[in-house]
């Protein structure tokens, strides 16, 4: 059996959370219902987890570090703790991650030392209650991990990488398939460090009910296609669940990168729930054997009953043929 978390090499931040009611924003009566669950792993040939995630509602973030043994480990990992700065807070903003990423840049630049000209790390995720007028997500991202939703039988990648080969792809050089398997697939063209300001792209994505948000590093989307994403976040009961066999499925098909991500799932909306969620009540054995065990209360609509069960042939062949 797999061991999907290995001691100290998880670096996650927050907690993870089952049917949460969280207020949208402080000025909205909306109240929205989650379930989260992240998780990391270092993977089958790596020594070190250089991956860091935040649990940390409004926002949910991954970061894969890059940029030496330690370098890519420190990254990451100030990244995911200037970010899990802004859990807590009733309403966040681009600004707010653009400073706290830039804190990050700060961190790392103390913290990797001679290493920190090669030190940076990928970041992406999503936060809710920016936009005011209905409920939606924020999606942000810089470098080459991944937002997902999956809706209704159908998955959809969010964000866009910042990568040598996507570049390629958007200007027909290769395509997807070509992508997969190229010798630069791993080369990002943007990152937070590496002497760049750390402005994440970003796009809103409104906020329903049924929706699954995926977000991950590159170390899922080496071993898993798109339609097996799909699958295992269709099949799965929960949030934790789909989050585990994602896990276990990349870890079983190769595992060659460290492997982190956070499925969530939105299970209502103000007054609106996914129908899934919905419990229909069955009848009980003693509910059945109530009606069963029912008697006429008097003696009169014992008759009633029963010169009804006499109604001649005639009349029922009339009351068919009407």
């Amino acid at each position: 059996m797999i061991q999907l978390i290995k001691g100290s090499e998880m670096t996650g931040k927050g907690e993870n959370g089952s049917r949460r009611k969280l207020r949208y924003r402080p000025d909205s009566d909306v109240t929205i219902e989650l379930s989260w669950f992240g998780i990391t792993n270092v993977g089958m040939r790596r020594e070190n987890n250089q991956d860091a995630f935040v649990v940390a509602p409004p926002i949910f973030a991954v970061a894969d570090g890059m940029g030496g043994h330690a370098g890519g480990e420190i990254a990451s990992a100030a990244v995911a703790r200037q970010l899990f700065k802004l859990g807590g807070r009733q309403q966040l903003t681009r600004d707010d991650i653009t400073e706290q990423l830039t804190l990050a840049v700060a961190d790392i630049a103390v913290e990797a030392g001679e290493a920190a000209m090669s030190a940076g790390t990928t970041v992406t995720g999503v936060y809710f209650g920016e936009v005011a007028e209905h409920p939606s997500w924020t999606v942000f991202n810089i470098g080459d991990s991944r937002v997902y939703q999956y809706f209704k039988g159908s998955l959809a990648q969010v964000t866009t990488d910042h990568s040598v080969v996507q570049h390629l792809v958007d200007t027909g050089a290769i395509t997807p398939a070509e992508a997969e398997v190229h010798p630069h697939a791993n080369v990002v063209t943007r990152a937070v460090g590496l002497n760049e300001a750390p402005i994440p792209d970003s796009v809103e994505l409104a906020l329903i009910p049924g929706q699954r948000i995926l977000i991950c590093s590159d170390g899922l989307t080496k071993e898993l296609t798109n339609l097996g994403l799909q699958h295992y976040l269709a099949e799965a009961e929960s949030a934790e669940a789909a989050a585990t066999v994602l896990m276990e499925q990349a870890l079983e098909n190769a595992g060659r990168d460290n492997i982190t991500l956070i499925v969530i799932e939105v299970h209502a909306v103000g007054d609106m729930r996914d129908t899934s969620d919905v419990l229909v009540e069955l009848p009980t054995e003693n509910d059945e054997s109530d009606e069963s065990d029912a008697q006429p209360d008097s003696a009169a609509e014992a008759a009633a009953d029963a010169e009804t069960a006499t109604e001649s042939p005639a009349q029922n062949t009339a009351a068919e043929n009407s």
